[in-house]
């Protein structure tokens, strides 16, 4: 019982962190392949760590009913999302900026969750999630670099956003029962003969084979697919629909971060206020919101 609450308290950073560095990790690898070629290879490779994953574990595998459920969250968290956000970082869009677009998920995922699925959102929680945007805009204030992507990936950065909003909450409502290994397999298995089709379709599928592309698949494979994704779940079927989209406010500070770190991208005062007015919005939205009670594995 005790590491259980130690795991739900830290979970939910730790998600953070591993989820900024995806957007690191494709800045790494697109120089030297196409958004949709690195998908698709990165979707062989997790498919065979999946399907791996359930046989050793004889996982459940879903029902008829439960196996088109995932396919179709799949297709929103892994095909628009993810399409999204590579394409619009390989059309010129910073990785801070990407990792800015889906973080504005919360206002999108509040309003339908008070609407469409009968989670109350208090007034102290609508302060936070205002807060929270406030802190984003903050964090990435410098509009001259706007002009560096194309209007194509500013499209497919938005498109981004409303993938991880639908398929948050498709996630939550459909698939909290199927297990997670077989789950996941289903969705990753949609979302390779997604981006083979449209890969082959819009792309000439040449890849320079270097060690920076290694490493960036690699990471892609197993720190975000296998072990951030997989956490994503757990939160999600353990947290109210808008406590958990809080979580996405701090990962443009995050990454912003990262990006200083590892490619000298500068901060200003203005930045890191927004970072804090970040963390303050995040906690006044988890303040209050009342968990379902949790699930068994």
């Amino acid at each position: 019982m005790r590491l259980t609450r130690v795991a739900i308290a830290v979970a939910p950073m730790l998600f953070v962190l591993l989820w900024s560095t995806g957007f690191v990790g494709a800045r790494y690898g697109l120089p030297y392949i196409e958004p949709m070629t690195f998908l698709a290879v990165r979707m062989a490779l997790v498919v065979a760590i999946m399907a791996a994953i359930a046989l050793i574990a004889q996982a459940r595998w879903p029902s008829g009913p439960e196996a088109w459920h995932s396919l179709a969250a799949g297709a929103l968290v892994h095909g628009l999302y993810l399409g999204g956000v590579f394409i619009a970082i390989s059309e010129g869009v910073p990785a801070g900026i990407s990792a800015l677009i889906p973080g504005l998920q919360p206002i999108l995922i509040s309003t339908i969750a008070n609407r469409f699925m009968g989670e109350t959102v208090t007034r102290v929680q609508w302060l936070g999630l205002a807060l929270g945007l406030a802190g984003v805009l903050l964090v990435l204030h410098d509009r001259s670099i706007v002009l560096a992507g194309t209007p194509f990936g500013w499209a497919a950065s938005f498109l981004s956003l409303i993938g991880i909003t639908l398929g948050t909450l498709y996630q939550k409502r459909y698939c909290g029962d199927i297990d997670w290994r077989t789950g996941n397999l289903v969705q990753y298995a949609g979302a390779l003969v997604l981006f083979a089709v449209a890969a082959f379709a819009f792309e000439t599928r040449a890849i320079e084979w270097t060690g920076e592309l290694i490493f960036a698949i690699a990471w892609l494979v197993i720190v975000l697919s296998i072990a951030a994704v997989g956490l994503m779940y757990w939160l999600i079927r353990r947290s109210a629909a808008t406590r958990f989209a809080s979580l996405f406010y701090l990962v443009p500070a995050v990454t912003a971060v990262l990006a200083y770190v590892l490619f000298g991208e500068k901060l200003d005062a203005l930045s890191i206020a927004g970072m804090v007015v970040c963390a303050v919005g995040v906690v006044l939205a988890n303040r209050g919101a009342a968990a379902p009670a949790p699930k068994a594995g």
